[in-house]
């Protein structure tokens, strides 16, 4: 089923971040029905930078790529700022969908933008972002690609002025609403009171950051549809790196710590090496029947 339908349903999706093939494929074992595939995460581990707006549209349409390529599942793609003015995004939108994104998320930041739990954005004005939005709808091919409208106002302009955008970025075409960052729980239920009967609501769950956390379950109960946790696995895998590379320095070997790590097999059963292998060789023994 598709995202959109998913959504269409009344469902709640809950969408852990990727930012490779490797986090897609283990996630999409794990039974996700969609995959959040996280700009942050990307200038983490491909720059080893922060999330300040460093990553290009095209190193980000090659990551959708190789997921592609090896997922089929639902992709929500983190598309910044469109990268530039609404020209840009048409361009953007049409890259990302090509490579496979079945959902754009689309933010009102001005360039260089920032993740959205740091201090010091600043924000395009609200017709800009209107007619960058009214550009990604008549750019993508397919209706059921689904265009995120995501307002950083909250931390800018204020709490009143984020929900008057997110109503205008409706307006304008908008498929789900995305406004980033409320403070508190009264925060997030008046967002979802407001604006859930016009559109699905993101909600994004940050460890350490400005929104006190909650559960899918919890935050589909406030109307919101679409849950992200989009930078926990690189958090989780950052802290097991410190850790695993300050064993090998102290112990010269791996064994101290194999009990959390895979073994050269293990790795293997999970990228299915045995049946790609298998794949090699029916084609090669179909060639040499020739």
């Amino acid at each position: 089923m598709s995202l959109k339908k998913r959504l269409q349903a009344g469902e709640v999706v809950l969408a852990p971040g990727v930012y490779d093939p490797l986090t897609a494929l283990i996630a999409t074992q794990h039974g996700f029905k969609a995959l959040y595939v996280s700009g942050a995460g990307i200038a983490y581990t491909r720059l080893g930078r922060s999330d300040i707006g460093l990553t290009t549209m095209t190193e980000i349409s090659e990551t959708i790529g190789l997921i592609r390529d090896r997922v089929d599942t639902p992709l929500i793609v983190d598309a910044d700022n469109g990268h530039g003015n609404a020209l840009n995004v048409q361009r953007t939108v049409r890259l990302y969908e090509r490579a496979g994104a079945n959902a754009l998320q689309i933010e009102d930041q001005s360039l260089p933008k920032r993740c959205g739990h740091l201090g010091g954005k600043s924000l395009i004005s609200c017709a800009e972002m209107v007619g960058k939005i009214k550009a990604a709808v008549d750019a993508r091919a397919s209706d059921e690609t689904l265009i995120i409208a995501r307002t950083d106002a909250i931390a800018v302009e204020g709490f009143d002025r984020a929900l008057e955008r997110a109503e205008r970025f409706a307006e304008a075409g908008a498929d789900v609403l995305f406004v980033e960052a409320p403070r508190t729980r009264d925060q997030l239920e008046t967002i979802s009171s407001r604006l859930g009967s016009r559109l699905p609501l993101l909600a994004n769950m940050v460890e350490g950051g400005d929104t006190p956390m909650h559960d899918a379950g919890q935050l589909g109960t406030l109307g919101f549809r679409i849950i992200i946790f989009p930078g926990g696995i690189v958090r989780a895998i950052a802290r097991t790196a410190v850790d695993y590379y300050a064993s090998l320095k102290a112990h010269e070997t791996n064994a101290p710590f194999k009990d959390r790590m895979y073994d050269f097999n293990g790795l293997n059963d999970v990228i299915g090496t045995t049946d790609l292998l298998e794949l090699g060789e029916r084609y090669a023994a179909a060639d040499g029947d020739r």
